[in-house]
């Protein structure tokens, strides 16, 4: 089967700028289309991640980037999964590359987001999932990751220095990124006395939201040799973005025990798990395999989730990989190396493009300052929307 390179990345900026989402999506292409060495009009198919606050345009993101670009007859997908949005968009035009429909897709997120935590657009939805978390239970999603994380110090023995370390370690790693929000390093101390948002979490252990823009240029590998691309192939080797599987359908808590009188024995790994599983059979890479990590860190207690998640080391084993310094630049698996979302704040059809596009960086020896040494195989996580999730691998 053809390989899919990553030819072109570009990334804007993140921050509070005030500007169409259409703006970011547009600076983010530009750059990618360039980093690629093509022109808009080489390109055949766009997809783009949706963006539910920006009225019309956003929910055809696609067609508005298209038309902000120029018309030139390419074909449009829009994609919504809300922070898998963007990796879906990634998988559309890797499969219409595949199926042979295209040479050149341009993917694009782009998000303008309002200042404080994310809230649910307004009316009554009472089959809406995160409408019932908000409305009826108050449960925010500082509220939500809060009950995470309070587990994990009850089943695994994390603390909240744990928690304050991942920002610790993030902060850090984001130092050396030109198009990170935040850059500035903080203390354990600093996080610990940072207001409490939802107890064991405080205010620096969750994630701002932001505006910004990401994009990629995919193409064939037989149109790669074609024009011949001079940097290192990186290669998408799996996407996967997958639902639960009845009865193991809570994101975050695997069924540690078993009750002989469920119809459907409860499996051996959580949801969360078999989102890594999925794009690991697909690529066939191992988590042994993989030189670097970007995960979806809306609170430092996720993180660590998703070392678990993603097979970096067993369940519970999380604290101990994170207080090695395993985690960090320099040891076994760097995660995170970008700043993550505590360095860039959360714009949401665009963070898992941004992976990628960091992912891309780190196996082509790009990313300065914060460079994982010969990296070659990369992969990164995102939850969505309506309990599902994300992940893609990719390899030089």
């Amino acid at each position: 089967m053809s390989e899919v390179i990553v030819a072109g990345v570009g990334m804007t900026p993140w921050g509070k700028w005030g500007r169409s989402f259409v703006e970011y999506g547009v600076e983010a292409a530009v750059e990618a289309l360039a980093d690629a060495g093509i022109a808009w009009r080489d390109v055949q198919f766009v997809a783009a991640g949706e963006t539910v606050r920006s009225g019309y345009a956003g929910y055809v993101a696609g067609s508005s980037i298209a038309q902000a670009l120029g018309w030139t007859g390419a074909q449009l997908a829009t994609a919504y999964g809300a922070c898998a949005s963007g990796a879906m968009a990634i998988d559309v035009a890797r499969a219409r590359i595949m199926a042979g429909l295209c040479d050149i897709a341009l993917v694009v997120g782009a998000d303008t987001t309002p200042k404080g935590f994310l809230a649910p657009n307004a009316g009554d939805r009472p089959n809406d999932p995160d409408w019932l978390r908000f409305r009826l239970l108050g449960a925010t999603n500082p509220t939500y990751f809060a009950f995470s994380a309070r587990r994990r110090m009850d089943v695994y023995g994390a603390t909240v220095e744990d928690f304050a370390a991942v920002k610790v370690k993030n902060a850090r790693h984001g130092l050396a990124n030109p198009r990170a929000r935040f850059r500035k390093e903080v203390s354990e101390a600093d996080v610990l006395a940072s207001p409490v948002v939802s107890d064991p979490l405080h205010l620096l252990d969750i994630c701002a939201t932001s505006d910004g823009g990401a994009a990629l240029v995919l193409m064939s590998e037989a149109k790669a040799r074609e024009l011949g691309l001079n940097a290192p192939a990186v290669c998408i080797k799996g996407v996967a973005s997958i639902t639960p599987t009845y009865p193991n359908t809570v994101m975050e808590m695997p069924n540690i025990a078993t009750d002989s009188s469920v119809v459907v024995p409860a499996p051996a790994r959580s949801f969360m798990d078999s989102i890594g599983d999925a794009v690991y059979e697909q690529s066939g890479i191992s988590p042994e395999d993989v030189n670097v990590a970007e995960v979806y860190d809306l609170a430092t207690s996720l993180e660590l989730d998703w070392y678990e998640h993603l097979g970096f080391c067993g369940r519970g084993e999380a604290e101990k990989l994170l207080r090695e310094g395993e985690t960090t630049l320099g040891g076994r698996i760097p995660v995170n190396p970008s700043g993550g979302l505590a360095c860039f704040g959360e714009a949401v059809p665009a963070q898992a493009i941004a992976q990628v596009c960091e992912i891309t960086w780190q196996l082509q020896g790009r990313a300065t300052g914060r460079q994982v040494e010969d990296a070659r195989v990369g992969i990164t996580a995102n939850k969505g929307l309506f309990g599902h999730g994300s992940t893609v691998v990719l390899s030089r």
